[in-house]
């Protein structure tokens, strides 16, 4: 049985949403606490086993490819100054048994157009992985999101979406699945919408940023017409494959965190922050003192 070793990666967007913090910095390389976000789906990446990181960049990008690259010049510095924890932390950023492979995208032409670029670099014979960072999941003190859902493709050969339940008011921000029927701990997917208003979602099962695909979802990228601003969805060719395969859905075991909202981004720093072992405590005492003296200020005002 052949072992899911690859995961894409795209990260051409611009993050017009967090500007100016995005003008001359990737939206992948805000940092949570003390690592980047890209970090956190590169590291659930590895702990599921995969070996092959593939990169979809673009233009303003190539700060995601130094931070993935081995850094002679800091490694020596921290070795100089003794500072061997620090050092250990950014050997440990990518180990050595991990490749990884960079793929401009010259136009942000969609999810759908990004995946299918690493077409080239993906046997036909393999199932890969698709992580977007926006997507933060943390499963703290369980197995890692992606390596749930390679567990459930192993024993089904399938492609797997990685979805959630969300409140119905809520389904018009997501693409929703409608489930045709029960597959062990998983559902068997029958069709799938791209933000549909709450009246018309099939659902409440939310499709997030993780996807096990197999490599026939390249021959449906290649058949499917391109949607508004000429952009190829990956929810167009998954609808697309539904029609001669079975895609099961995974409602994951962990917490999601919209990084790619400004809302969602804090709340990932302030949870990540509060478990954080050197700072964890510290930062949560710090939590409290304030709230306590924002409690005694409404209260004198009162």
């Amino acid at each position: 049985m052949k072992k899911v070793t690859k995961a894409v990666f795209p990260v051409a967007g611009m993050g017009t949403r967090f500007l100016p913090a995005t003008k001359a910095n990737p939206k992948e390389m805000l940092p949570i606490v003390d690592k980047p976000l890209i970090q956190y789906a590169v590291d659930e990446a590895l702990a599921a086993g995969i070996t092959e990181l593939i990169f979809i960049t673009g233009r303003t990008k190539r700060s995601i490819e130094d931070h993935f690259d081995k850094a002679y010049e800091l490694e020596t510095e921290l070795e100089a100054r003794g500072k061997k924890e620090l050092l250990e932390i950014v050997r440990k950023t990518i180990p050595s048994h991990v490749n990884c492979i960079y793929i401009r995208q010259a136009e942000a032409l969609g999810l759908g157009h990004a995946v299918l670029r690493a077409a080239p670099v993906v046997s036909e014979d393999e199932a890969f992985a698709v992580l977007l960072a926006d997507d933060l999941l943390d499963n703290r003190g369980g197995e890692p999101v992606l390596k749930q859902m390679i567990d459930v493709y192993y024993y089904n050969r399938c492609s797997i979406l990685g979805t959630m339940n969300v409140p119905r008011e809520e389904t018009s921000q997501y693409g929703i699945i409608s489930v045709e029927e029960h597959a062990g701990a998983s559902l068997r997917v029958k069709g799938i919408v791209e933000k549909p208003a709450p009246e018309k979602a099939p659902s409440t099962q939310a499709v997030v940023g993780r996807y096990i695909l197999t490599p026939r979802i390249f021959d449906h990228l290649r058949a499917i017409q391109p949607g508004a601003g000429g952009e190829l969805q990956l929810t167009d060719a998954i609808a697309s494959m539904l029609k001669c395969e079975a895609v099961l859905a995974h409602q994951f075991e962990g917490v999601r965190y919209d990084c790619g909202s400004k809302l969602g981004y804090l709340q990932a720093t302030v949870e990540l922050g509060l478990h954080h072992p050197e700072i964890g405590k510290e930062f949560a005492a710090w939590l409290d003192g304030r709230s306590s003296r924002a409690s005694g200020k409404k209260a004198g005002k009162a």
